[in-house]
């Protein structure tokens, strides 16, 4: 998208919101698969490197939630806020011009 109509419609901040928060989705999966596939580890040495793996998949979550809470787009622990700012985000989409 353009640059100038990027910041003319806020378009800007709500994509780098989008790339977070898909990176947050991704950072999630990662962690539910890596702890999956530690209990069906076939060898400890396997089992070993898998949880190092999920450990670090751990902390990129960490980071990744962190970056959104920080930036007002992530809120975990308040519901109906969330909640609110998936309404906006939604409402933002539907009011953009289509082609």
């Amino acid at each position: 998208m353009n640059t100038i109509i990027e910041n003319l419609t806020g378009m800007d901040a709500l994509s780098d919101q989008i790339i977070a928060m898909d990176l947050l989705i991704a950072a999630k999966s990662g962690v539910r698969n890596y702890a999956m596939a530690v209990t069906e580890a076939g060898t400890p040495e396997v089992k070993e490197m898998l949880t190092r793996h999920l450990d670090e998949a751990i902390e990129m979550h960490e980071q990744v939630s962190g970056y959104a809470v920080e930036k007002g787009w992530y809120h975990a622990w308040d519901t109906k806020e969330q909640i609110q700012q998936n309404l906006t985000n939604m409402k933002t989409a539907l009011d953009l011009p289509t082609q």
